[in-house]
């Protein structure tokens, strides 16, 4: 018997959510980005540029933008690495990686970038392949996250590092029931009419709920093998970025 993870807030066996998390994203796709903007009220599009920010990322580099979805991580890294760089766009959905390439085509901006769809747990990528990794809001939808962080490491240069922006836990506690009340609300509603789908917008906002926290994940990613660990919270904790280097 395989070993039980979670969907949401039910506990399914682990063979089942990747295939689940794929209907989920492949319902959403197309209203994606707008319902991130309408969620956080723009926020995440500055959550994404501070994580890209975290990266360090210098001109010629070669980057995995993991989970990348509708591509505009890929967009942030690719205005930094230059034409000389590269950037790979990853994500083991072909709907939202199809979305993200087009985007980029239509927008110019994908001469220096890479599609390839991937399993975050198996990346298909040599040793020491790039000089950072980021997954931006993937990283709670991957079944076995420390699997997924072990094949981080060992595609990562060494002296590279990864980020990871993620939903994580207040730490303003006054908050947190209006917060509450607008994750298990309003979204799900948000996402019956400008996505016509309630149910896959449940489960993201239950999905939040499950993602470790700060800290748990800082211990996951030390366990994993990176090194000088560290996080920032963002909007009191709503998010967080969290860092480690291959050394």
């Amino acid at each position: 018997m395989s070993e039980a993870t979670d969907f949401g807030f039910q506990r399914i066996r682990g063979e089942e959510k990747a295939p689940r998390v794929a209907g989920v994203f492949a319902s959403v796709a197309p209203r994606y980005d707008l319902m991130n903007d309408l969620m956080s009220g723009g926020a995440h599009r500055l959550w994404k540029r501070f994580a890209v920010a975290a990266a360090g990322i210098k001109r010629g580099a070669r980057i995995l933008d993991l989970a990348g979805g509708t591509g505009d991580v890929s967009a942030l890294i690719g205005l930094e690495v230059g034409a000389e760089g590269r950037v790979v766009l990853s994500d083991i959905n072909g709907p939202m990686l199809r979305l993200g390439r087009d985007r980029l085509l239509d927008r110019g901006l994908a001469s220096n970038v890479d599609v390839v769809l991937a399993n975050a747990e198996q990346l298909p990528f040599p040793e020491d392949s790039f000089d950072a990794i980021l997954i931006a809001f993937g990283l709670r939808n991957v079944t076995a996250k420390e699997r997924a962080l072990v094949s981080m490491h060992r595609v990562l240069r060494y002296g590279g590092c990864v980020v990871i922006l993620e939903f994580s836990r207040l730490v303003v506690p006054l908050l947190q029931s209006i917060y509450d009340l607008y994750s298990f609300k309003v979204i799900p509603v948000l996402g019956q009419l400008i996505a016509g789908d309630k149910a896959s917008y449940r489960y993201l906002v239950e999905s939040i709920r499950m993602h470790p926290d700060q800290e748990t994940l800082k211990a996951m990613m030390n366990d994993s093998g990176f090194e000088l660990t560290s996080y920032y919270n963002l909007s009191g904790g709503i998010v967080a970025v969290h860092r480690g280097y291959k050394l």
